[in-house]
């Protein structure tokens, strides 16, 4: 990524009109794994092609898969589990991973019941994030990893053996990685979690013909390994809600604003940020237009009057990725609004409440730090700032937000960082505005 640099954020009078933004990250990944693993041609419509995505199909080409086609419809065709590219021990393959912690944490599992040897590495700010969560569940199958609980890791693929596993934080990632690892393993494997994370990878592995059942409680999968042969998919991407959230959340919060978003996820596992949008008093409804293997439908906002809420557990894990920009949509609705049992939000691509609480200072917000979480005083107006994204793609998305609250044009250092997930996000923000702001910069 390049080095930082500013961009002129103007503010917003309104918010108006249709959009469709990028495709799923977090399917995107697992798409592309998935086609690797299968066996045949897959087709997919919508991939995208952010800087993370993109990682993960590097790697997936590196391991064997092939592709054709463009940005209107990707073909797929991947070797199986046996075909899959082989290193041998003293000249490992060498995936870098960027960013990209989906990338890393899945690879961790795929990889580590195939023959062969991978080094997966990553930039300064994915090196530091934890690794541990998916390292030890897999060594209980039989998983040999060499590094520590960071990147750079090796990886030396071996015979795994099923097991009862239990994730020891709510994450999709890691529950994936262990899936993975899983229809790998000699027997049977079970993997629970404490609160029920995103459901991508399950749904994806079930439409291809997976030995993969619910548990009774819902909180847990149990998967018969033996590397079970997965049919190729024909897949459409539905659009990434917490792309769509930033523009949502403006369209709630300026005055004459109605925003309507097409062929979004609307997964009950990505919806969290909606629903807390609602229980503040937003105005944000739904319609459900297709159900498989993906929820997939229109969502609609308009301008509305919010009030303060308190947030933790369930709440949390289900909007994760969109409590900073909660915390912006919180300076500005009537009251103190309260997130706690956000920890995991520290462990990010930046530490996402240190990073919040410099944005929210910035923007002349009253609010408390704790440390698993924020406290955020509403009812003020927003002050023009130079705001800093923090090497981190999503907070240079909510600085975009505060910005557009603010009477005067902002400033924002590391705008570039949105190429992450949603290189476009400038210029789509632009053309919903009445203003035909934010044009400025190189970021766009």
């Amino acid at each position: 990524m390049p080095a930082p640099s500013a961009r002129r954020l103007s503010p917003f009078s309104s918010l108006r009109g249709r959009l469709r933004v990028p495709g799923d990250k977090s399917i995107g990944h697992r798409v592309l794994l998935l086609a690797l693993l299968a066996r045949g041609r897959s087709r997919v419509r919508g991939l995208a092609f952010g800087d993370d995505v993109g990682r993960t199909r590097a790697a997936a080409l590196a391991l064997g898969l092939r592709c054709e086609g463009n940005s209107g419809e990707l073909v797929l065709e991947g070797p199986g589990w046996e075909g899959l590219a082989r290193s041998p021990t003293a000249s490992p393959l060498q995936l870098d991973c960027g960013n990209s912690g989906t990338t890393a944490r899945l690879l961790l599992g795929l990889l580590a019941g195939r023959p062969g040897a991978a080094c997966l590495s990553g930039d300064a700010s994915l090196s530091r994030r934890p690794m541990g969560r998916v390292l030890r569940p897999l060594q209980r199958l039989g998983a040999v990893f060499a590094g520590g609980e960071t990147l750079p890791l090796r990886v030396d693929g071996r015979p795994l053996v099923g097991s009862a596993l239990r994730t020891e934080v709510p994450s999709a990632q890691v529950k994936s990685a262990l899936l993975l690892a899983g229809l790998q393993a000699e027997g049977t494997t079970t993997v629970h979690e404490a609160r029920r994370s995103r459901d991508h990878t399950e749904r994806l592995l079930r439409a291809m013909g997976a030995p993969l059942v619910a548990e009774a409680d819902g909180l847990g999968w149990r998967v018969v390994g033996g590397c079970p042969r997965l049919d190729p998919f024909d897949l459409t991407v539905p659009g990434d809600p917490s792309s769509a959230a930033y523009a949502v959340a403006l369209a709630c919060l300026l005055p004459e604003s109605e925003l309507v978003v097409e062929g979004l996820s609307l997964n009950p596992t990505r919806l969290g940020f909606y629903r807390l949008l609602r229980r503040m008093g937003g105005a944000v409804e739904w319609t459900l237009e297709a159900e498989e293997p993906e929820p997939v439908g229109t969502l609609r906002a308009r301008s509305s009057s919010l009030e303060a809420v308190s947030v933790d557990g369930e709440e949390v894990v289900s909007a994760i990725d969109e409590l900073p920009l909660l915390a912006v949509v919180a300076g500005a609705a009537r009251g103190t609004t309260v997130i706690r049992g956000a920890a995991e939000l520290r462990h990010k691509e930046s530490d996402r409440i240190a990073a919040a609480s410099r944005l929210l200072a910035a923007a002349g917000v009253e609010h408390e730090v704790h440390p698993d979480g924020l406290s955020v005083q509403g009812g003020r107006e927003f002050l023009a700032a130079e705001y800093d994204a923090s090497g981190d793609h999503r907070i240079a998305m909510c600085a975009t937000v505060a910005a557009a609250l603010a009477p005067r044009p902002s400033a924002l250092r590391g705008a570039e960082w949105v190429r992450v997930s949603y290189p476009r996000f400038f210029a789509d923000l632009a053309a919903l505005s009445s203003k035909g702001t934010h044009e400025e910069g190189a970021a766009s």
